[in-house]
């Protein structure tokens, strides 16, 4: 029999327990090892089966436990310094407070999913673990963010296998009252109800929770509530799940939703208004409509709106590839902009902003990422490598320009270092190094022994082979409760063997069986009586992937082989619980994706926090880092004339370097039994990388080189009633119109000999027509770099000409004169062109306009 309604009770708390409420109701306890301890302390089997979740766990603990707990005077004190410390760990000035130039004093973070905690699954993959990381580095650092999302009522999905290995997806409904939640109330107790206007007179309604990570609270929307239509109830069912207009409508709900619902937290919170807005990829990008529409509500046109919405706009893309954008029939989009969704916005406004045209796409689309780009003055990758491929996969927004000129920039991903850090490490940082901040410890110092680094590594990955063993048990019991457990559990994996781990989701891109194309070489390697391998595997395949879901069934049954079963793993239900012990536990951490389809890949990340080896693709965040002695670099078959042709010889590559290099080096042992070289290669990686990766660093940069920038134009463009924004429109405006009178007539050189020479003077004189604008609306530039053999300039520098004013007068094709000169300062070929761009306080880039004029060769 089946219930007709679930609910969460949950546990009555004696009140000398009270800071326990207080500790599990804020998400800090996620990352701070010394609250984690005392929950595990109440029940050590309850805190571990419930995945380290405190309402779980406190609603299993029996009343007499808990009354015992309330008698321990030892129990209550510490309980009342974790409640102390988490108080004045809000309250306190942290770095972003020391900040001594103007800054925003508030800024939103908007994304689909957030990974935090596994208490709240609200998250499938690499997004929202990046999401997650950001809110508790930002928490760490005292920046004022305010997250805003989605609460999926079933997540994303658990996973489970069948017999012969094929996923199966299962949807268990959360009940929010038993996560760590509260609802956002109005001063009478009501709840918060943010609605949308859509179309067909339908009116979809969304209750606000709140999760408080540290110091940032998170709000999720909810449409499962009695205000809605049965249909619109389940617009928040399944995260990236249902029908292109389901996809639609979640994010209409938070972009404009979340605007929404921020405005009336801020306002019930006395909180100020956000001034920076950060886009965690395309799916929130309505935001910048609600924000316009809310402008013109005070007296602003849509295009003096527009200035005031980039200004303060950033906009991150993850995706590599044009098939990871979020695009929607046109046609759909107009039908639910034509109606009283946005008051004041027109339709015909909304769909030129997402139009993929110019960018080489269908006129019969709507492109998320466009419309994400057009509404941000400031647009980044998550990597370097990822920052490249986005200018070129986006160029045809800024037409003439270089690719280099393109204004996407890069902000490396970082992982947040004390949730991913194991409590092992932490603990030989502080006993041996002073301090539990594992990213700034000094793990080169010589009072770090090998000794105690090696057995440090040793116990993870004991740790793991444990965890192994015991979700490999709870999965057989489960599927055959009267079954006795084979014994050959006892011997899956073994702590003193080399470890592999490849865990991530399971798009076909990211090869999952590239270790299988040569099945016989790869038994080999785990079964080598002298150099053994294991590898430990994890990862969910896309509901509707059969593809990825044929890799993950590749992959099991080979797994299944009796003679191997010991030795290589796939364990289902990836997720954050699962990982924090995957990372730490595995020696060499396997990426390897088809470059550059992977924007950055933060596993590895994980990993390398905890002294594991990467062994990867340059891809992503690898071909940044990569240095030769933190693991190693999988060369790429760029030139094999087959996807297949390219699998065998990577494959191939793969399989000698872990033959080869990996296990000789892991196996080779001193007098003393350690394996010298290989922890030399352990200490570097985790001295070096440990900083770099960490999530703070990531942080920073978004701070320093996007955030205050935007507030500061924010602050700029809104003063003395939108002045700036409204002298930005019309100069945009004017220029456009004019800008086909703009032409390059004419350029002449002189200054070096016949054969030029390093040191040489190259001087130049430039006749530019502006037709109806005047030499303050524009730069006149020269270009110039390397002359590749097409003609095409690369390691191009720019630098500005000077208009003679004397010029402006008698020329009889009303051109004006610009000079200037250029030291040839490098021998081989050379080139230059002479340019005219628009120029404006209030532009940060050359490109920002799109236009372009160029002298003609």
């Amino acid at each position: 029999m089946k219930a007709i309604r679930r609910f969460t009770v949950r546990a009555v708390i004696p009140e000398r327990l009270a800071p326990l409420a207080e500790l599990a109701a804020n998400l800090r306890w996620s990352w701070h090892e010394p609250t984690q301890r005392l929950f595990a302390e109440i029940e050590p089997l309850v805190w571990r089966d419930t995945d380290h979740d405190p309402i779980s766990g406190l609603g299993m603990v029996t009343p007499e436990r808990l009354d015992e707990l309330a008698a321990d005077e030892g129990f209550v004190a510490r309980a009342q310094a974790l409640r102390d410390d988490l108080r004045a760990y809000i309250a306190e000035p942290r770095w972003y407070q020391g900040i001594e130039e103007q800054k925003p004093t508030s800024i939103a973070y908007f994304s689909p999913e957030f990974g935090i905690a596994s208490a709240l699954p609200q998250y499938s993959g690499g997004l929202g673990i990046l999401a997650g990381d950001h809110l508790k580095s930002a928490s760490d650092l005292g920046v004022p963010l305010v997250g805003v999302g989605l609460l999926y009522r079933s997540g994303y999905f658990a996973q489970s296998l069948t017999s012969d290995g094929w996923q199966q997806e299962t949807y268990p409904v959360q009940d929010p009252d038993g996560l760590p939640l509260t609802v956002l109330r109005e001063p009478d107790g009501t709840a918060v109800t943010v609605t949308l206007a859509l179309s067909e007179d339908r009116t979809l309604n969304a209750r606000v929770w709140i999760a408080q990570v540290g110091r940032v609270p998170l709000l999720l929307l909810d449409t499962d509530i009695p205000e809605n239509a049965d249909g619109l109830r389940f617009v928040t069912d399944r995260l990236y799940g249902g029908s292109g207009e389901h996809r639609l409508l979640q994010e209409l709900l938070l972009g404009i939703g979340g605007v929404r619902a921020i405005k009336r937290w801020a306002e019930l919170n006395d909180q100020p208004a956000p001034q920076v807005f950060h886009t965690n990829e395309g799916h929130a990008g309505f935001l910048g409509l609600e924000r316009i529409s809310d402008l013109i509500g005070i007296g602003l046109s849509f295009d003096e709106a527009v200035q005031v919405v980039r200004a303060g706009t950033v906009f991150t893309t993850h995706t590599p590839v044009p098939a990871g954008i979020d695009r929607f029939d046109r046609s759909l989009i107009e039908s639910y902009f034509t109606g009283d969704l946005l008051p004041g916005v027109a339709t015909s406004d909304v769909l030129a902003l997402g139009d993929e045209q110019a960018n080489g796409g269908s006129g019969d689309v709507f492109n998320m990422a466009m419309m994400g780009l057009r509404l941000a003055q400031r647009a980044n990758g998550v990597s370097v490598l990822h920052g490249a491929v986005s200018r070129e996969m986006f160029k045809g927004l800024w037409p003439g320009f270089d690719v280099s000129d393109v204004p996407i920039t890069s902000v490396t991903n970082g992982v947040h270092a004390p949730t991913w850090t194991d409590a092992m490490v932490a603990a030989l940082a502080e006993g041996t190094l002073g301090t539990t901040d594992t990213s700034a410890a000094d793990w080169s110092s010589p009072s770090l022994t090998d000794d105690a680094l090696w057995s440090l590594r040793r116990d993870m990955r004991e740790q793991l082979v444990q965890d192994v063993r015991r979700r490999v048990s709870s999965r057989l019991r489960s599927e055959t409760p009267t079954a006795v457990v084979p014994g050959w559990i006892d011997d899956l994996l073994d702590p003193d063997v080399l470890t592999i781990g490849f865990a991530r989701r399971v798009p076909t891109y990211k090869r999952l069986t590239l270790m299988l194309r040569d099945p016989e070489r790869l038994r080999r390697l785990l079964l080598d009586e002298e150099r053994p391998v294991q590898i430990v595997i994890a990862g969910k395949s896309h509901p509707a992937d059969d593809e990825g879901k044929r890799l993950i069934q590749q992959l099991v049954q080979f797994s299944q082989d009796p003679q191997l079963r010991t030795r290589i793993v796939f364990l289902p239900d990836y997720g954050i619980a699962m990982a924090k012990n995957l990372y730490p536990g595995c020696d060499v951490w396997l990426n390897n994706p088809l470059r550059p389809l992977e924007a950055c890949g933060t596993s590895g990340m994980k990993a390398a926090l905890n002294g594991a080896l990467n062994l990867s693709i340059l891809d992503g965040w690898w071909d940044e880092f990569f240095d030769g002695e933190n693991g190693w670099a999988i060369p790429t078959a760029d030139n094999a004339t087959s996807d297949d042709e390219r699998d065998d010889l990577e494959a191939a590559a793969l399989y000698e370097m872990i033959e080869h290099q990996l296990a000789p080096r892991f196996y080779e042992r001193n007098e003393a039994g350690l394996p010298e070289r290989w922890m030399r290669m352990v200490r570097h990686t985790i001295t070096t990388l440990s900083p770099a990766l960490s999530a703070d660093r990531m942080v920073r940069e978004y701070v320093e080189r996007m955030y205050l920038p935007a507030g500061a134009m924010e602050t700029t463009l809104t003063a003395s009633n939108n002045q700036g924004a409204r002298d930005l429109a019309v100069y945009k405006a004017r220029v456009r119109q004019a800008w086909p009178g703009v032409v390059v007539a004419h350029v002449e050189s002189g200054g070096v000999d016949e054969v030029p020479q390093v040191g040489d003077v190259l001087r130049l004189r430039a006749y530019v027509q502006l037709g109806e604008l005047s030499p303050e609306d524009v730069a006149v530039e020269v270009v110039s770099g390397v002359s590749e053999p097409g003609g095409e300039l690369t390691q191009v520098r720019t630098e500005a000409l000077e208009w003679q004013q004397s010029s402006r007068t008698g020329s009889p094709d009303d051109s004006l004169e610009y000079t200037g000169s250029i030291v040839l300062d490098r021998a081989g070929g050379f080139g230059y062109t002479v340019r005219v761009v628009p120029r404006h306080p209030h532009l940060i880039g050359p490109a920002e306009l799109g236009l372009i004029a160029v002298a003609e060769g």
